[in-house]
Formats: C-alpha cells, sequence, structure tokens
C-alpha cells in the first residue's frame, strides 16, 4: 500500500457521508479510494473524491441505539446510521479482527444487502487492515460492517455445494430469470420460482476441507472475471459484481478463522450466481481480447483511474488479482471492456 496518509485523509472526508445516496445507491467513494492508492494513484484520489463527493449524501440521522436485541434491526435500512454507531463502539471495545469473526457468520447470509455492496466494502476495508491498522481504517469497517447489516438481504435457497462442477462450468449453468427488469430486489424476488435454481447453487464442486474453498473461491473470482467479456453487456455496471463480491470475500478470508471459510465460499458463490441470474444475458457476445501493452497491469489501472468510474476501477483492481494468479491477458481485456461499455465519469 502506497500513500497510506492519503487513504486515510480520503476515508475521514467520506466518513461525512453517508453509505448511500439519492434514496439507495451505493456510496463507492472508500472502495474506489482504496484501490486506487493500491494501484499507486493516490495523487488523484482526492480530486477523484472531490468530484464524487458532489453526489454524496449526508450521513444520515440515527434513529435508535442497537443493543442486545439487534437482530429486529438486521435489514432496517432506516437504522444505517444506529448500525454505523453499533460497529464503532464495537471495534472501540475489542480487536477488529475478533469483531470481525464474531459478526461475519451473522452478516454473510444476508450478502446480497445493497447490490452486494456492504460484502465488497467490508473486503476493501479487510484487504488494507491486513496490512496496517489506523484509525480511519477502523473506521471505515465500522461504516461497511453498518451498511452491510443495514441492508442485510438473503439470497434464496442457499445450500452448500455438492456438486463436481467447477466454477466456470457452474457459473455457465447458472439459469436466468425471465423477466430481468426492475432493480436486484425485486429481481432476487423471482429466484425461488426459476427452475434449476437449487440444482445450480448445489452444482459447484464441494470443498474438502477450508484451503480447498479458498481455491474454489479463487477460481469463482477468475472465471466471472473472465465471463464478463461475452455477458457484461447485459448490463456492464451491475454485472461486475459477478466478480467483485467473491472476490471482497476472498480477501478477507486471511482474517477469518479457518472454519468459517466454507461456509464463506457458499455465500460468495450465491451472490456472484444471483449477480449472473438476474442480470446476465443467455447468450454472450464474441469474447474478442483488446490489446494490452507490455505493461498490461499497470496500464489497465491506469486507464480505469483516467476512465473515472467507480465500477470500472473496482472491476479492474479485481481483474488485476485475476491476471497477477493467471498471467492470462483475457482478465485485463475484460477490464478494458468494462470501461468501454461504462460511461466515464
Amino acid at each position: 500500500m502506497s500513500s497510506p496518509g492519503t487513504l486515510d485523509e480520503a476515508y475521514e472526508r467520506l466518513h461525512l457521508t453517508g453509505p448511500e445516496f439519492e434514496g439507495w445507491l451505493s456510496n463507492h467513494g472508500p472502495m474506489a479510494a482504496e484501490a486506487m492508492v493500491r494501484s499507486g494513484h493516490a495523487d488523484q484520489v482526492h480530486r477523484w473524491v472531490d468530484r464524487y463527493q458532489r453526489r454524496l449524501d449526508e450521513m444520515p440521522d440515527p434513529d435508535r441505539r442497537i443493543g442486545p436485541s439487534w437482530r429486529e434491526a438486521l435489514g432496517d435500512p432506516r437504522r444505517i446510521r444506529d448500525w454505523i454507531e453499533f460497529f464503532t463502539r464495537e471495534l472501540d471495545d475489542d480487536p477488529w479482527r475478533e469483531v470481525l469473526a464474531r459478526w461475519w457468520p451473522r452478516l454473510l447470509p444476508g450478502i446480497a444487502a445493497g447490490a452486494t455492496h456492504g460484502v465488497i466494502r467490508v473486503g476493501h476495508a479487510v484487504r488494507v487492515l491486513l496490512e496496517e491498522q489506523t484509525q480511519p481504517k477502523i473506521i471505515e469497517l465500522a461504516h461497511g460492517m453498518g451498511y452491510w447489516a443495514a441492508r442485510w438481504q438473503p439470497v434464496p435457497g442457499v445450500v452448500q455445494p455438492t456438486g463436481n462442477a467447477g466454477a466456470d462450468t457452474a457459473l455457465a449453468g447458472v439459469p436466468r430469470i425471465d423477466d430481468q427488469t426492475g432493480g436486484i430486489t425485486s429481481r432476487i424476488a423471482r429466484l425461488p420460482g426459476l427452475p434449476g435454481w437449487p440444482e445450480a447453487l448445489a452444482a459447484l464442486r464441494a470443498p474438502v476441507e477450508p484451503a480447498d474453498a479458498r481455491t474454489l473461491l479463487t477460481e469463482l473470482v477468475d472465471a466471472a472475471v473472465l465471463r464478463y467479456r461475452g455477458h457484461g453487456h447485459g448490463s456492464p455496471v451491475m454485472l461486475v459484481h459477478s466478480a467483485t463480491a467473491p472476490n471482497a470475500v476472498l480477501r478477507v478470508l486471511p482474517a477469518l478463522p479457518t472454519e468459517l471459510w466454507v461456509r464463506s465460499l457458499a455465500a460468495a458463490w450465491a451472490a456472484s450466481a444471483t449477480v449472473t441470474s438476474v442480470y446476465a444475458p443467455a447468450d454472450a457476445a464474441p469474447e474478442s481480447v483488446l490489446p494490452v501493452a507490455a505493461n498490461g497491469a499497470q496500464e489497465v489501472l491506469a486507464r480505469a483511474v483516467e476512465h473515472g468510474d467507480e465500477h470500472v476501477i473496482k472491476f479492474a483492481d479485481t481483474a488485476v488479482d485475476t491476471f497477477g494468479r493467471t498471467g492470462d491477458p483475457a482478465a485485463l481485456s475484460a477490464a478494458l471492456r468494462a470501461c468501454h461499455m461504462i460511461s466515464p465519469a
């Protein structure tokens, strides 16, 4: 992580704003700022935040303090400020890893929260906390977990994988809902009646041990990145989350007890499959590999930052992870596809 002070400053600015704006859109500022600093573009973060912050709303007012009866407030977006203050207190009292391990299994079933942005924001916060712990970074984790809790939303029919399919085959077998209109909440509500949906969730290869769950999760992220080339046109913005949501879970694994890894895989797979089912087209577009220079990863990250859209920046960040593991230039091509299909900021 380069220029960590820049990230703390960006967090402090963005924590004055709410995790949503315009009633339901997720505040991507902290996530994009973290990705920009990590990619070596810290010098552009504050200009980017200047522009992005104009779109944001102030932090909402509190409703009432969350205490031992927290379950009644789970999934209540009116309690966003209450949940952020709750996790701020939790993180004041206990080390962040302990709080994360205690709350992860409670939050994980609601992984669809905020169109998966709850878990994605937590993933970015944990990634940086694993390298350096500062107060603004701890507070960012409180904001991410609080947003996740307030927007907590389950995926219907989640089961542990019991099949034999690899991640790419399992993603290819996800059925699509017939009516791909409306917001993600209304689309998710159509999943219980979708023929083949429970079977698709069960089809992924069953992990034998925690390390196998991590391997499968890595394969899922890589498969989702590569599939974006041919299917991203169905919904260029929303389909980036088929990769960034499981990648957020992958980034959190090192901070979690290994006994939570298998259930983390199941939730991440359900999230990726859900985004695929409710947004991806049935037919793929030609998967042409866009040209990338010899310094491919750096070029793609620079082009994403220049493009300026928060989804492009976050997806490029994930695509570069895939490229680093696989060496497949198609991963970088997927990020460039996002640059082409999503309007610049």
